[in-house]
C-alpha cells in the first residue's frame, strides 16, 4: 500500500489549521482514570520476596483514559466538555478536582455510590516501570446511572462542535448508552469520533473510527498479516462502522487511513527514539478531531496527529502536546509523510492501554 496523496500541508496551511483549534469545543465521553505515578530508586532486593525495594522520592497524579483526551484538547487550545463516571471515593474527588484545574467543568461527571473510580498506580524506578496496580471495575452501569449520564450528554451536546467517544471497556459505553449518544449527536448535527476498545456495535453513524492495530484486528476478526493484509482489516471495519472513515494507528510506524471507497493510504511518521508510548492514542484522537473540524483533509489531520504523538512519546507517563510543540515537531514529520512509499508496516505498539 502506498501513499497516494500529495497535499503539501505547508507552513501557512498548517498554521491556518492549528490556529483554528481554539475556536472549537469538543465533548469527550468516556472512561476517566486517575493515573498515579510513584517515582524512586531501586537499590536492593526485598528480604521478604525476590522483588525490588523502591524508595519513593516523588509522586504525582494526572487524568488518564478519556481524561487524557481532555488534557490534550485543552493543551491544543480547544474548549472541552467532559462526560463520564467516577465513584464516590477519594480517587473520584481527585478526578473532579483535576478536571476543574484543567478548566473543564466537572458537572458532566456522574458520581456513583459503591462503584470504584478507575485508579492506576505505577511504580517507576530508574525510568523503568516496576509494577502497575489497578483498582477498577468493568461492570456495566445501572439503568439509573446510564440515564444520568445520558442526561448530562444531552445538556452538553448543543454546545459542542464534535464528540470524542473514548472507550476503555470499563462499563460506561454500553450498547444502550452508545446508541442513545449516537442518536442524540445525529439529531444535533454533531459529528462523533470513536476510539474503540472491543466493538463498534454501539456507535453507528460515527464520522471516524480510530483503533490501534491490535484493536482493529480484534474488532474485525481479521489479521493484518493474513490474506488481504491491512486493507482487508480496514474494509471490514468500514463495513462494521457503517461506512465511517478509519484511521488505524501503528505505533511508531504511523497510521493507515481508509476514506470512503478510495484505496487505503499509509501515512508514516518520523522514526525516533520512543521514551513512553502511554497516552499517544489519546493525543492522536484529540488532534485528528480538532484538525478535521478546523477544515483539514484526513491526510492533513493525520500528519498533524503524527506530529503531536511524536511529542508525547518523548515524555514520561500520561502526557500531552501543546500547539507550540506541535508546530516545532511538524516539519520533520511532514517530510517523513511526503517521502513515504511502499508497503504499510504494522505494529501493535503505541495503542490504548486498559
Amino acid at each position: 500500500m502506498t501513499t497516494t496523496r500529495a497535499e503539501s500541508l505547508d507552513d501557512a496551511r498548517a498554521e491556518e489549521l492549528i490556529s483554528g483549534f481554539d475556536k472549537l469545543r469538543v465533548l469527550v465521553v468516556g472512561d476517566a482514570f486517575l493515573d498515579e505515578y510513584l517515582y524512586g530508586d531501586a537499590l536492593r532486593v526485598s528480604p521478604e520476596a525476590p522483588v525490588p525495594v523502591v524508595h519513593v522520592e516523588s509522586e504525582t497524579t494526572v487524568l488518564g483514559g478519556a481524561g487524557n483526551v481532555a488534557r490534550n484538547l485543552v493543551a491544543l487550545g480547544a474548549g472541552c466538555h467532559f462526560c463520564g463516571t467516577v465513584g464516590r471515593d477519594a480517587s473520584g474527588d481527585r478526578v473532579l478536582a483535576l478536571l476543574a484545574d484543567l478548566g473543564v467543568d466537572p458537572g458532566g461527571v456522574v458520581a456513583i455510590e459503591g462503584r470504584p473510580t478507575t485508579h492506576k498506580t505505577r511504580v517507576v524506578a530508574r525510568r523503568q516501570q516496576i509494577v502497575r496496580v489497578d483498582r477498577e471495575t468493568d461492570d456495566e452501569l445501572s439503568a439509573d446511572a446510564t440515564a444520568a449520564v445520558l442526561a448530562r450528554i444531552g445538556t452538553l451536546l448543543p454546545a459542542s462542535d464534535a464528540v470524542i467517544v473514548e472507550d476503555y471497556a470499563k462499563g460506561l459505553l454500553s450498547r444502550e448508552l452508545g446508541r442513545a449518544l449516537m442518536r442524540g449527536a445525529a439529531d444535533a448535527g454533531v459529528p462523533v469520533f470513536v476510539d474503540p476498545k472491543r466493538t463498534l456495535e454501539p456507535f453507528p453513524g460515527a464520522a471516524l473510527v480510530k483503533p490501534n492495530l491490535a484493536e482493529a484486528e480484534a474488532i474485525s476478526g481479521l489479521r493484518a498479516s493474513g490474506p488481504g493484509g491491512i486493507e482487508a482489516v480496514g474494509r471490514e471495519l468500514q463495513k462494521l462502522a457503517g461506512g465511517a472513515d478509519i484511521a488505524i494507528t501503528q505505533g511508531g510506524r504511523g497510521i493507515t487511513l481508509f476514506e470512503g471507497s478510495a484505496p487505503g493510504v499509509y501515512v508514516p511518521t518520523l522514526r525516533q527514539e520512543v521514551f513512553d508510548v502511554q497516552g499517544a492514542g489519546d493525543t492522536i484522537i484529540a488532534t485528528l478531531t480538532l484538525a478535521l473540524q478546523a477544515g483539514a483533509s484526513l491526510w492533513e489531520a493525520t500528519v498533524l496527529a503524527n506530529a503531536a504523538a511524536s511529542v508525547v512519546v518523548r515524555k514520561a507517563g500520561t502526557a500531552t502536546a501543546n500547539r507550540s510543540e506541535l508546530r516545532a515537531a511538524l516539519p520533520a514529520v511532514r517530510d517523513a509523510a511526503r517521502a513515504s512509499a511502499g508497503t504499510a508496516e504494522t505494529s501493535n505498539r503505541g495503542g490504548k492501554a486498559s
